[in-house]
This record gives structure tokens, C-alpha cells and sequence, in this order.
């Protein structure tokens, strides 16, 4: 409070603000939640709104990542390194931010990353994300762990989803979601390979410990695989827990996958260009650089840090996305400038569904579709294509 009360003495001396009282300083202070999206000035004012509204551990499987969180906190501070250079004196009186990413008319590089069982976050879950990637025009990776099927969500969005699957060690089950994907009209599938192995999410285990819920109506802890019940890609595969852990899965399986289905094939989870240079060899149709948002290995290494070795690996053969840590505008423009053809958001629009549903997601776009702008502003790049990696620096260590 000592610092508070020599902030508002500081400022009430300020002839800027002669007149103002303590209480009307106090009020303009940054803090407290919104009640409303559109009092949301960034996405961070929807994590506080989701923290405020969501169940304990509901909110920690947003917030954490792994060991001690170090490439959690890694996606973020890199950023911090990164500094942009604008150049003036051109002309962005229109700022088009329009793509064509494998074959989709997008009007923004800003896409909705695949994220599971988000019926824990807002009841709507899934549909209530297609329904605002629908209104704002955005396109929408789903999970095959969501907890709305492809149809649903499909109808909700009025137009076809990426499918995202995770891979399991019986082929018969990727074989049966891939078909139906298929069927549902999903013409791109993100191949999931970073999470092979089990990850070490003990922070996620301690908000579970903190929750005094009785959770027993919504998870049946009777049968090992009864969390598959609420998952309705996975009805009719047969699919069992112990077959999500694939550590024998190789370059083969993509392989596989380009052979047996008519969708592209992108892989997610590639952050070195030794894998970049892989997944062109072996087909794949393009690649997402992530760390699984710090929930897969405790590497410590942000994608932000990874993205330009696999960009230089690819040299422009297949397109690039990438996510984890991403958050703002200025976030956006960086991975564009280091050679990124899309960014992926995950957390920020969660906490948007979390806090208000469709409409939350909603006003997220929003605000990171209008900090891209101004920044492109900002920076002289009229279009997408303007922004190379002139425009980003990097602090010295």
C-alpha cells in the first residue's frame, strides 16, 4: 500500500491532473475483472476473468505447463528479446491481412488452435468457438479430444475445420477418426507428434490438489477409460488409455497418413530444422512450430526462439504456423517477420470462452486482429507479404 499511496501522491502533484481526486486516481489504476468482453482492453483481462469464474483445476489445465513451468514462462519472456524497426514513410492507408493458407481464403493469419475438452471451460464448449470463428471469419483447428463432435462443430462454424489428431499406437482408431474427418468435410489434418511420451505436468496436479470439488458426477474414476466417454471422436474406435503413448511412432507414419487420406497432412510439434527437413522429405503438407504451449517437454526453448531454423529449413517449400505463448498483436507481427505464414492462439481465446462464451472468443479476436493492424501500421507493412525479417531486431544476451 506504501508504494500505492506514493504512486497517487506522484500523480496528484502532476498539473496534468490538478483537480483529480485520490479516489478518482485510485479508480484509473490498472486492476480488478471485467463484467462485460467488451471492457477488455487486452486478452490478459480475460485470464483474470477466467480465473475468477472457472473451477480450480479447470483453470489450472489452462495455466500450466511442465516441471516448473520453464518453457511456459520461456514462450513468453523471448518475446522480450525481440524488438521490432519500423519503417516510415509508407503508404498503409489499407492494411490487408488476407492469405491463402493450403488452399483456404483467410482474412486474417490469427487462427484458433486446437484445444481439448473445452466443455470444461463454458458449456458451449467448441461450438460456442465455431460460432465466433464464424462471425469474425477465422479458422478453427479441432481437437479429436474435444467434447463436441466434427459434425457439430462443423454446422456451428458453417464452413470445414481442420481436424487435429493425437496419434495412438492402434491404428484402427486414427483410421476411423481420419475417415470420419473425411466424411465431415475437414480437408487438412495436423498430425500431433510432441507429446509421444508422458509429460511431467506437476503444477497442473497442484491446482487439482487445491480443488475441493466432488468431481465424481462429471468424471467417472470407476473405469481407466472413462474419460474416452466424454470425447465424441472416439465413440465406435475402441480406443483405450494406454494406447495414447506412442513412443514407436516414426517418420513412416506420415507416410502412412499422406497414403491413406485425400486431407493434407501438417505436422505440429517440429521445433528444430533437422525435423523441419524431415517432414518435407516425407511428404508432409506443412508445420506447425510448437512446444504443445509448454505442456509437452521442459525444454525451455520458446517457439518464437525455434520458428527461424525451421523457416530456413523449409525455404518456402510448405507453410509454416506457430503458436505457444503467443498473446498480443506485437507477438503476431514478430513470428510473421521471422517467416511464420499463420500464428496460432490458444490460451487467450480459452480464457475469453472461459469468461463470456462466443462472445469472449469473440472480442479476442477482435482485439488481436485490431493490435495486428496497428502494428502493421506502425511498422509501414501495408500486407502481409511486407513484413520480412527486416522489421524484427534482437537484443543482445
Amino acid at each position: 500500500m506504501t508504494a500505492r499511496r506514493q504512486l497517487l501522491q506522484f500523480l496528484a502533484a502532476s498539473p496534468l491532473l490538478a483537480g483529480a481526486t485520490p479516489l478518482t486516481l485510485m479508480a484509473s489504476i490498472p486492476g480488478g475483472t471485467i463484467s462485460a468482453p467488451e471492457d477488455a482492453l487486452d486478452v490478459f483481462d480475460f485470464q483474470r476473468a477466467a480465473k475468477e469464474i472457472l473451477p480450480v483445476a479447470h483453470y489450472g489445465y489452462i495455466a500450466t505447463g511442465t516441471d516448473g513451468n520453464e518453457t511456459l514462462h520461456a514462450n513468453r519472456s523471448a518475446f522480450e528479446r525481440l524488438y521490432l524497426r519500423a519503417m516510415r514513410m509508407a503508404d498503409t492507408s489499407a492494411i490487408d491481412t488476407d492469405l491463402d493458407l493450403l488452399g483456404e481464403k483467410l482474412s486474417s493469419p490469427i487462427v484458433l488452435a486446437p484445444a481439448g475438452s473445452q466443455r470444461a471451460f463454458h458449456d458451449q464448449g467448441e461450438l460456442a468457438v465455431a460460432r465466433a470463428a464464424r462471425s469474425r471469419d477465422h479458422l478453427q483447428i479441432l481437437s479429436n479430444v474435444a467434447t463436441h463432435s466434427i459434425e457439430d462443430v462443423i454446422e456451428a462454424r458453417g464452413q470445414p475445420v481442420w481436424f487435429q489428431l493425437y496419434p495412438t499406437s492402434n491404428w484402427n482408431v486414427a483410421s476411423k477418426m481420419i475417415r470420419r474427418a473425411e466424411k465431415a468435410g475437414a480437408r487438412v489434418l495436423v498430425l500431433t507428434v510432441d507429446l509421444n511420451s508422458d509429460s511431467n505436468r506437476l503444477s497442473l496436479q497442484r491446482y487439482i490438489r487445491e480443488d475441493s470439488r466432488d468431481c465424481s458426477q462429471c468424471h467417472d474414476r470407476s473405469r481407466k477409460d472413462a474419460w474416452l466417454d466424454r470425447k465424441p471422436m472416439y465413440a465406435g474406435t475402441g480406443a483405450t488409455t494406454d494406447e495414447f503413448i506412442t513412443p514407436g511412432m516414426t517418420w513412416d507414419y506420415v507416410e502412412k497418413l499422406k497414403e491413406f487420406t485425400r486431407m493434407k497432412v501438417v505436422i505440429k510439434g517440429l521445433v528444430t530444422a533437422e525435423d523441419a527437413e524431415s517432414a518435407v522429405t516425407h511428404g508432409a503438407d506443412g508445420i506447425v512450430v510448437s512446444n504443445h504451449g509448454g505442456r509437452a517437454e521442459a525444454s525451455g526453448w520458446a517457439t518464437i526462439d525455434s520458428l527461424p531454423e525451421v523457416v530456413a529449413a523449409v525455404s518456402g517449400e510448405i507453410p509454416i504456423l506457430v503458436d505457444s505463448g503467443f498473446r498480443r498483436g506485437t507477438d503476431t507481427f514478430k513470428a510473421l517477420a521471422l517467416g511464420a505464414d499463420a500464428v496460432c492462439f490458444g490460451r487467450a481465446y480459452l480464457w475469453g470462452l472461459a469468461a463470456f462464451g462466443q462472445a469472449g472468443v469473440e472480442r479476442v479476436l477482435d482485439i488481436l486482429r485490431a493490435e495486428l493492424a496497428m502494428v502493421m501500421g506502425q511498422m509501414g507493412t501495408a500486407s502481409l507479404a511486407d513484413i520480412t525479417p527486416r522489421y524484427v531486431g534482437k537484443h543482445p544476451a
